[in-house]
């Protein structure tokens, strides 16, 4: 393939690969929606093992932030060992944090807090004290 033949094929291959590279690249190349919560509190589960719940802005932004944060601490009691698990607010804590700032890459997963889950209960009767 010489002169104009072999100029066009070249040519038609490197069509070719740019298409192709092309069509392997574009589901990364977009970007994602950012999911919209459409329930008032979110549970968050980090790396560590941590579980909190609370209103999550700026999800899948380099700076998600948590406010309104809650946590379960779970007490014994060394009577009967039962458990009882209670449902604590941040902020009392001695630096008083109003919001936590995450960092995105750990965070495991992120669920919708259902208004009448026993989580959104006991935070609507802790905000009703």
């Amino acid at each position: 393939m010489n002169g104009q033949g072999g100029f066009i094929f070249r040519i038609s291959v490197v069509v070719l690969l740019v298409a192709v590279v092309g069509l392997l690249a574009w589901p990364h190349l977009r970007s994602a929606p950012i999911p919209k919560f459409q329930t008032e509190y979110q549970a968050v589960l980090l790396t560590g093992g941590q579980a909190f719940y609370g209103k999550l802005e700026g999800f899948g932004t380099s700076f998600p932030v948590l406010t309104d944060i809650h946590y379960v601490q779970s007490q014994v009691n060394p009577e009967t060992k039962a458990v009882t698990n209670i449902l604590i607010q941040r902020g009392k804590e001695w630096h008083g944090p109003d919001r936590m700032y995450l960092n995105p890459a750990h965070i495991l997963w992120v669920e919708p807090v259902a208004a009448d889950s026993q989580v959104a209960k006991f935070i609507a009767e802790k905000k009703g004290k």
